[in-house]
């Protein structure tokens, strides 16, 4: 089934979307310095049962890298006008790594939009990140970047990678890793991830957290996804979180890394489909988070 990119233009600027199949809808969000393409292991067999969409999130992939706001909340309302064009009004949202602080901070802006939340080794559940990237927010640390990421290196990369393909040798995880580095070759790129990643991380560690506010989460079908060999973001995060919302599901992939969908993808559709046939949509307005903030404030 084809995934081809295409594209829309929404308050000026170009979005990069991936869509195909029929059903209820399923929303991929990828991670920091990726594209939709982080989902290309999964999307084919979702789309033979549900109707998947992939954006490539603004300062990413194939989108505009304007300017602006790269915050978790502009993501999240660009998300929700992306949808909107596209005439969608619910979806499952499923999100990897900062993808995942996205979903989150798209449910608790518009929870009328989500109807299943899965957090793929997602941002924002602890201050724990790998130190590399908490070394790409000191200061100053944009100008040492085209030191770090020479443009050559992406074409030697892409050629090794060939190569290795080429003699059955695939290392999803590796892949992944080269993906993001290969797109921090482009100065262009390199401004948006500096923009992106200081609006969630500074030297000591992940800056944004939703610990104080998951038991909101407790209204929509959730599901944590793990991998159990995660470098980036430790497992402790997936058993934390799951501690914290009330009736929400937990999956520990053996032997995957901070990729799950790519570097187990059998395993993770099994779990993420079975989630999806055998719990109900929520069916949330934004007063329904109103009565529950009501209900836990003390005054």
């Amino acid at each position: 089934m084809a995934f081809e990119l295409e594209h829309v233009t929404i308050h000026g600027h170009d979005v990069g979307f991936r869509k195909a199949g029929s059903g209820p809808v399923v929303l991929l969000i990828h991670g920091i310095a990726g594209s939709s393409s982080a989902w290309r292991a999964v999307m084919p067999v979702l789309a033979e049962r549900y109707t998947v969409i992939a954006p490539d999130l603004i300062g990413h992939g194939q989108s505009s890298k304007p300017m602006g706001d790269y915050s978790l909340g502009a993501y999240a309302s660009g998300i929700r006008d992306l949808l909107g064009v596209l005439d969608v009004e619910h979806a499952t949202v499923v999100g990897q790594s900062f993808g995942g602080g996205v979903a989150m901070q798209l449910a608790y802006q518009h929870p009328e939009y989500c109807d299943r939340l899965v957090l793929v080794d997602s941002g924002g559940l602890g201050r724990e990140v790998s130190w590399l990237l908490r070394f790409m927010t000191l200061p100053a640390s944009e100008y040492l970047m085209p030191v770090l990421f020479p443009s050559f290196a992406r074409q030697i990369g892409n050629d090794v990678s060939r190569t290795m393909q080429a003699k059955g040798l695939r290392l999803p995880r590796i892949g992944e890793m080269w993906n993001a580095y290969a797109s921090l070759t482009e100065s262009e790129n390199r401004q948006s991830f500096i923009r992106t990643i200081r609006s969630v991380i500074d030297p000591g560690g992940q800056t944004v957290s939703a610990l104080d506010r998951l038991y909101l989460a407790e209204a929509i079908p959730t599901m944590i996804v793990w991998g159990d060999r995660d470098s980036i973001i430790p497992v402790t995060h997936a058993y934390a979180a799951h501690e914290s919302i009330a009736n929400s599901r937990l999956e520990i992939i053996e032997g995957a890394g901070h990729f799950p969908q790519m570097e187990a993808p059998d395993r993770f559709l099994e779990v993420l489909v079975d989630f999806l046939e055998t719990t109900e949509p929520a069916t949330l307005q934004a007063g329904d988070l109103q009565q529950l903030l009501r209900e836990r404030a003390v005054g």
